[in-house]
């Protein structure tokens, strides 16, 4: 009896997905109608929760915009003052996220949300912890980067491989989906900012014993805006490299 009480109130699976924007007016109406388009066709309950860190090209505004035509429940406003990093960013969707899993992606269309489906069946399937989309295997790859940019995003990969044997093909792509709980434990137990944060969630991942899924994605370069990817960007990553190589 205890057993069936138990099996009637079980709550049903919600995706919250976490938009953070900086300079995104252009993309966000894009991917939200994309991400609105796919979830609804999986059937799967969601919602997607911008966090805008005072964008001074007016994405905030846009966000309102959508926020009336497709609704507060699908379409939630969580802004902040400034930009104060991707780490944070996390930390407040999540404080605001009503879902039990995340999904985290990109606002400047490199992310397609057709994946986000495959993310959630190859979850469920597994039961894992974090479903991480990967361009370094299967059917994944990358478009519209030059030689250069595929040069450093493939040796960073390589480098990353070689000293933290992580068990994941993708450490740098940022395209995943997390157990809400488990989410909540990697961002508190990470210590890098920027480009490098999403490596550090895998390993993390890896140290605390937790399953990791992958998916094969497109990755396509950034339509409209500039890439936030720059020399300092570079430097970081291999500084926290070392660090990581260090400490776990």
């Amino acid at each position: 009896m205890g057993g069936e009480a138990a099996e009637s109130v079980r709550t049903i699976d919600k995706y919250s997905i976490l938009l953070p924007t900086y300079n995104e007016r252009e993309n966000l109406p894009i991917i939200i109608w994309l991400i609105v388009r796919f979830m609804d066709k999986s059937g799967f309950p969601y919602e997607i929760i911008v966090i805008d860190d005072g964008s001074p090209d007016g994405t905030l505004d846009v966000a309102k915009k959508l926020q009336e035509i497709y609704g507060s429940e699908k379409v939630v406003l969580r802004p902040r003052e400034k930009k104060l990093g991707l780490g944070t960013a996390y930390i407040h969707g999540i404080k605001h996220a009503t879902g039990n899993f995340i999904v985290i992606m990109d606002a400047d269309l490199s992310h397609h949300p057709k994946f986000i489906p495959q993310f959630i069946e190859k979850q469920k399937l597994g039961n894992y912890d974090l479903v991480s989309g990967t361009r370094y295997a299967g059917s994944g790859g990358v478009y519209g980067w030059d030689f250069k940019r595929k040069l450093v995003s493939r040796t960073a990969n390589f480098l990353t491989q070689l000293l933290l044997r992580p068990g994941a093909s993708d450490l740098t792509g940022s395209f995943r989906l997390y157990k809400k709980n488990v989410l909540e434990k990697l961002v508190e137990s990470c210590v890098s900012k920027g480009y490098v944060f999403q490596m550090e969630m895998i390993i993390r991942a890896r140290q605390l014993g937790y399953s990791i899924g992958e998916v094969p994605i497109s990755f396509v370069d950034r339509v409209y805006g500039e890439s936030k990817l720059g020399g300092s960007e570079i430097f970081q990553f291999a500084k926290s490299l070392l660090y990581l190589f260090a400490t776990t």
